[in-house]
């Protein structure tokens, strides 16, 4: 059977369903999509086609359904050997789905972390703050260009913001030990992984399913890329007790080379990773979330009974010092990443349930949260002055607000809507978490760019 005789067997299966037949043409759209962008990575049709339907099913309970009983044999091509009864399995893995590649552009990306080191020398801190965000990242963006086939536009689009950020970063006259130059590239990060994103929905910016694939993905690889860390961290505290029984230091190798330049291979190969098992196993970061929310929604709760104690009592948030009011923001990122990567793995159809209603409750406290932390970093502005560090903090936690009380407006909606419309009501909540995505992107590249010249550098 050929790819179109494959799809119009998986047109036939969905329109089983009345409530959703009428979007099958768009469904099949998204479908022909995903399908163009695994064979771009060097799979076979039939291959493409499964991994394909597993994905949508992400969106749709009857494609999962779909997908469940047609999956069995790509199961075994990923997860298992697969054996002399199934030789192509050992053609896909063969093909390393894209392996190669990412081994080659993981390369390219450890050469490239070690530039500041070799041109600027081994004492250059500053150099490897400038430089770190553009040189990491630029090996996963050229990695998804080349996967996805990316036409020249996004090409473009993709690099220039990379070429541009070196430029600044490095002609820019930051101050020795300065807060903007640390700013500056931290925000560098949000912009180029973003530009990321770019490469990786090759360059349909525009469209929200696009972009919470993205998101998708952002969660898994940085779970990925949390795990290869920890196995690196191992592997360093092993060599160093290998090379110190024979007498040898190999202190310096291990922090100069094996250190930096497996991280920059662990971005590569976490985006890999996360290609080549979606939608084959349990995604990993929604069941996380699962896990987290219940006891983020605790944590919440008790700070605001904490804080409510303490201001009563004289004393509380608004008194708090920078490293508090950086932790609060940590939790409250956390927060919008918990609910993030929840909508990412939620069926749109489902009718609300108690863990949406939890999530409310989450969202709700972490408003409250923000507030209170607005008021302490306006009180400390008013005591102390503003500085490069406060207004960063203070932009980011208003966006965190805006965030957070649109989507509590929403999901009240949601929750306890008289003529219960759960797909509109979701999608609503799912088309605000992406729409806010350019958002974070100005706002991290206002710092970048004009953060420095605003500060005088320092």
């Amino acid at each position: 059977m050929g790819l179109d005789g494959r799809i119009a067997e998986w047109r036939g299966f969905v329109q089983q369903r009345d409530a959703i037949a009428a979007d099958v043409d768009e469904l099949e759209a998204h479908l022909r999509d995903q399908i163009e962008g695994l064979e771009a990575s060097g799979l076979s049709p039939d291959e493409a086609f499964l991994i394909a339907v597993g994905r949508l099913g992400q969106l749709d309970a009857l494609s999962r359904e779909f997908a469940r009983e047609h999956s069995e044999r790509l199961w075994k091509q990923l997860v298992l050997d697969g054996g002399d009864e199934d030789p192509r399995s050992r053609q896909l893995w063969r093909r390393g789905h894209g392996l190669w590649l990412a081994v080659l552009f993981a390369v390219a990306g450890a050469v490239l972390v070690k530039l500041p080191w070799l041109i600027a020398g081994q004492d250059s801190l500053q150099a490897l703050v400038r430089n770190v965000a553009p040189l990491l990242l630029l090996a996963p963006a050229g990695y998804f260009l080349r996967c996805r086939r990316a036409p020249v536009r996004t090409t473009i689009s993709v690099l220039v913001p990379f070429a541009a950020a070196l430029v600044l970063l490095n002609a820019y006259p930051f101050a020795a030990g300065g807060a903007t130059v640390v700013l500056a590239a931290g925000h560098a990060v949000v912009v180029l992984w973003l530009c990321v994103g770019l490469a990786y929905v090759r360059g349909d910016w525009r469209s929200d399913r696009a972009r919470m694939d993205f998101i998708r993905f952002t969660g898994e690889w940085f779970v990925y890329l949390v795990l290869l860390g920890l196995g690196g961290g191992v592997l360093a505290a092993v060599t160093a007790s290998v090379f110190h029984a024979v007498g040898l230091d190999a202190t310096g190798f291990i922090t100069d080379w094996l250190l930096p330049c497996g991280a920059a291979g662990a971005v590569v190969i976490a985006a890999w990773l996360v290609e080549a098992k979606q939608a084959v196993i349990e995604n990993i970061a929604p069941v996380l979330t699962r896990v987290f929310t219940p006891l983020f929604t605790l944590l919440l709760l008790a700070l605001i009974v904490a804080a409510a104690v303490q201001i009563a009592a004289g004393g509380g948030l608004v008194d708090a010092d920078r490293t508090v009011l950086i932790t609060f923001d940590a939790v409250l990122i956390v927060v919008v990443g918990l609910l993030l990567y929840s909508l990412s793995a939620r069926e749109g159809n489902a009718p609300p349930g108690w863990f949406d209603r939890m999530q409310f409750i989450l969202v709700a406290s972490a408003i409250v949260v923000d507030a209170v932390v607005l008021v302490a970093m306006l009180s400390r502005i008013g005591a102390f002055g503003a500085s490069p560090n406060k207004v960063a903090s203070l932009g980011l936690n208003v966006i965190l607000l805006v965030n957070l009380v649109g989507s509590a407006w929403l999901q009240a909606r949601w929750l306890w809507a008289r003529t219960p419309r759960p797909v509109a009501g979701f999608a609503r909540i799912e088309r605000w978490q992406t729409g806010l995505v350019p958002v974070y992107l100005a706002w991290a590249a206002i710092v970048v760019v004009a953060f420095p010249p605003v500060f005088g550098w320092v």
